[in-house]
């Protein structure tokens, strides 16, 4: 099961599109899986017979799990078992006891399919019971519809009925998120994103204090209330992407202050948001600054000429994800916001290609949206630097007048914070790519 998205941590295998005993070529499409955040094809990493289904259309598993064996050693055009030939027949040989080179070892005869282009592993299954499925996807019934089995289970879990939920996935799906968002407010509504949060989110409810009043009886006193739970499966994916990149990568974080103003009355004119403006500004800076457009993996640095941004995308409970926008450099301010609300709303839709949530160079978040001022944020790997834009906020600064004369002013401010990996860069040249892209923020022309 491939890896889309550091917070996807199980996919649904939802048809075969070759039986055990097919031939397969490289690069086929072999199966379809969905997530909770991409719907997308599985292709033979290499050419071969289909030796061996290991999980049932339906099922729904772990990333990294093994989908199915591929008989490297077989040939085109041979009978497979429903065409009256015994799976033995198909199976690669067995090595010989006395090690004979000219055995077929079942080790070396069968690629494993996992994701594109590697040696891994596939899982479903394509057998007659299974048939009917494969067309309609993965899913189970209830009420005349069809779930996936992550949202069956779920409205398990808490006694849903999911006809009162209205889905938001293709054809009125309804999805993970959806069960999610019902059950925190009732109305399944979608979670904000990350990096356009429309509105700051309601303050939660004031617990009540564990202590007792002067002169109170001890009944008077609310109890601490709690509960405990295992982390999700989505909890532990993003848990063990953020571990290895601390292990990983020698992090640091350097902060600069920016003045928003002129940002602020240009983006008015415009008709956009301010991440948009900022994401145009850093493209730029980084191909000033190319050290930083770059990936570090097996002590390789390769840096690159095209800006590939990421912008992290919440959803909510959901997790988080990572859409990539490829030759960014290539989009005007207003191209890039068209582009951003694109890809956070299909994020939410659960519409992403893997295309768009891999290849990233470098990456933009914005938790300011949520009222934060100052971040560390945690470098999405293999990437070597990732930036952080917290809330702009009206605050007095010391300005400089032509004359040199100092004076107090209001002025919308906000802090860069961009965590780098040491491995690739020093401190220096991480301030000063931040100094310049503060720089153009400032002086963003107007009118």
């Amino acid at each position: 099961m491939p890896q889309m998205g550091v917070s996807v941590a199980e996919g649904t295998v939802v048809e075969w599109k070759k039986r055990v005993g097919d031939w397969v070529e490289a690069d086929e499409v072999i199966a379809a899986i969905s997530t909770d955040k991409i719907d997308t094809d599985v292709e033979a990493p290499a050419a071969g017979r289909l030796h061996e289904i290991l999980v049932h259309v339906g099922e729904t598993v772990d990333v990294g799990t093994v989908m199915a064996l591929l008989a490297t050693d077989a040939k085109p055009g041979e009978a497979h078992s429903s065409e009256g030939t015994s799976a033995a027949a198909v199976a690669p040989k067995a090595h010989s006891s006395d090690g004979d080179a000219s055995s077929g070892g079942t080790s070396e005869a069968a690629a494993a399919l996992d994701a594109p282009g590697e040696a891994g592993e596939l899982q479903g299954d394509t057998t007659a019971e299974h048939a009917g499925s494969t067309q309609e996807g993965a899913g189970l019934r209830a009420g005349g519809k069809r779930y996936s089995p992550v949202v069956m289970r779920m409205a398990a879990e808490h006694d849903v009925d999911l006809t009162r939920i209205e889905g938001t996935g293709r054809g009125g799906r309804v999805r993970k998120q959806d069960v999610l968002a019902f059950l925190e407010t009732g109305n399944g509504a979608d979670a904000p994103m990350h990096i356009e949060s429309p509105y700051k989110p309601d303050a939660p409810p004031t617990p009540k204090k564990r202590m007792q009043r002067f002169g109170a009886p001890a009944s008077d006193v609310a109890p601490m209330q709690g509960a405990t739970a295992p982390l999700s499966r989505m909890r532990q994916s993003i848990g063990r992407a953020m571990v290895e990149s601390l292990q990983t990568a020698a992090t640091c974080t350097t902060i600069v202050e920016a003045d928003m103003s002129r940002v602020d009355a240009a983006r008015k004119t415009l008709g956009v948001t301010y991440l948009p403006m900022i994401a145009r500004a850093t493209i730029d800076t980084l191909r000033e600054f190319t050290a930083l457009n770059a990936t570090l993996a097996d002590n390789t640095l390769t840096t690159y000429d095209g800006v590939h941004l990421g912008i992290a995308v919440s959803l909510g409970t959901g997790g988080l994800i990572v859409p990539v926008i490829h030759d960014a450099q290539e989009l005007s301010v207003e191209g890039l916001a068209q582009r951003i609300k694109d890809l956070g709303a299909r994020a939410r839709e659960n519409a992403l290609t893997p295309d768009e949530v891999r290849g990233g160079s470098f990456t933009i978040t914005n938790p300011g949206g949520y009222g934060s001022i100052i971040a560390t944020p945690v470098i999405n790997q293999p990437q070597v630097a990732i930036l952080d834009t917290e809330a702009i906020v009206k605050r007095p600064v010391v300005i400089t007048d032509a004359q040199g004369n100092d004076s107090i002013a209001i002025r919308k401010m906000t802090y860069l914070c961009m965590s780098w990996d040491h491995r690739a860069l020093d401190g220096a040249l991480a301030a000063q790519f931040l100094r310049a892209l503060a720089d153009r923020l400032e002086t963003w022309p107007v009118g």
